[in-house]
């Protein structure tokens, strides 16, 4: 009898001993499937209602400025309809017409002011493109209509700065007196220079003096001089091409010397140093047609900008990414109208607590706020919409 209670007590042991260990192997599991990395949460009451019964269009840019205003350029003709305009032949309600091109928000999403549009001395671009803000909280807007060929500089209040190149001009990416349909510019604010995706027509990083916009050095693909003969269509199987394709849709300087550069179409991050040689790339998503994976970069805001975070407008998602290592460490978003979904998910910006900010194009037509919760365990790979955590129903 003794004999047969050991044999069941170890029995009794070893089965437990197997319970814990197939735990550890199950936790261990778990463990591969998270990754440590900024965690976000979609804000779904941000920003606040627009007054005037004011509707935004397809919205092509986000930039925040140092209080952390956040300011987007829409496109306010693609809105509006006979059954949407209040101002429209024939319309007899109170709603709705466009706000101005370009609106301000405060931290806590209150509208600010609007403005924009043609005015004296420049030439507004036929189609809205790109926002970002410098150091001096000035607003550059570029555009990527059919003669959209120059930049416009503002005070962030919309009084009307400086036009640098020449309205108008043809697309000619090895040219220095315009551009060619500019999607959007970013700023080396220690060397005074401004990066310029340049961009719907050309095919070309330009780099300029932020002062004077005079135009300092360009590049193409690979750091090759940029050729503006026409590329067959994208075959993710065809070996990589020497030049970008349109649009170059981001080229965003980093602190430690190096630019990414979005080669939208050829679903690609190219890495330069910011003399224009290159360093390294990175394909996403590389199966994706058409409109492309790559769409816009922002940074992280810690001091080594450790994180890239790739808004993707095709498969409607936003990548955390290893700056360095160009890994994908996690992705949030889904298609979809809901908050944390996207529709062409376009732009992309971070202020300075961290939180990231995006729009949508197309019939996206919208600004979302995901507010950064800090670093922690996250699941590796689709991480669906990020939506606040609810108590538990009772």
């Amino acid at each position: 009898m003794r004999k047969v209670r050991l044999s069941a007590r170890w029995t009794a042991l070893l089965a437990t001993l197997a319970v814990l260990g197939g735990l550890h192997a199950t936790l261990q599991a778990d463990d591969r499937q998270t990754v440590q990395a900024p965690r976000f949460e979609v804000d779904p009451l941000w920003p606040r209602p627009l007054p005037n019964h004011w509707l935004l269009g397809s919205v092509i840019g986000v930039g925040v400025d140092s209080r952390d205003h956040v300011f987007i350029i829409h496109r306010g003709d693609s809105t509006l309809n006979q059954r949407t305009e209040s101002t429209a032949k024939g319309a007899v309600d109170e709603c709705c017409s466009a706000a101005p091109p370009i609106v301000e928000f405060d931290p806590n999403g209150n509208f600010v002011r609007a403005w924009g549009g043609p005015g004296e001395g420049y030439e507004w671009p036929s189609s809205n493109h790109g926002i970002t803000l410098d150091d001096k909280d000035n607003v550059w807007i570029g555009g990527n209509g059919a003669n959209d060929s120059h930049i416009l500089k503002f005070t962030r209040d919309g009084k009307f700065l400086q036009q640098i190149g020449t309205p108008k001009q043809a697309a000619n990416s090895n040219d220095s007196t315009h551009f060619g349909r500019v999607a959007k510019i970013s700023f080396d604010v220690r060397a005074g220079e401004a990066f310029v995706a340049d961009g719907y027509g050309n095919k070309r990083v330009a780099v300029l003096d932020m002062g004077t916009g005079k135009l300092k050095r360009y590049w193409g693909a690979y750091g090759n001089k940029p050729d503006d003969a026409r590329l067959p269509p994208y075959d993710p199987e065809a070996p990589l091409i020497q030049q970008f394709r349109n649009p170059v849709h981001c080229a965003e300087p980093t602190t430690d010397g190096l630019v990414y550069v979005c080669d939208r179409p050829n679903d690609r991050i190219q890495v330069f140093r910011k003399d224009g040689s290159f360093v390294k790339e990175v394909r996403v998503a590389p199966a994706t047609r058409g409109d492309g994976s790559v769409w816009d970069i922002a940074f992280s805001r810690d001091a080594a900008q450790k994180y890239l975070y790739l808004a993707d407008g095709k498969n409607e998602r936003v990548y955390v990414m290893d700056r360095q290592s160009l890994e994908i460490l996690t992705w949030f978003g889904d298609g979809g109208r809901q908050p944390g979904q996207f529709f062409a998910v376009h732009s992309i910006a971070t202020d300075s607590k961290g939180n990231i900010y995006t729009t949508e194009t197309y019939e996206g037509k919208r600004l979302q706020k995901f507010r950064y919760k800090g670093i922690a365990p996250v699941k590796r790979g689709s991480q669906g919409p990020v939506w606040p955590e609810t108590p538990a129903r009772r």
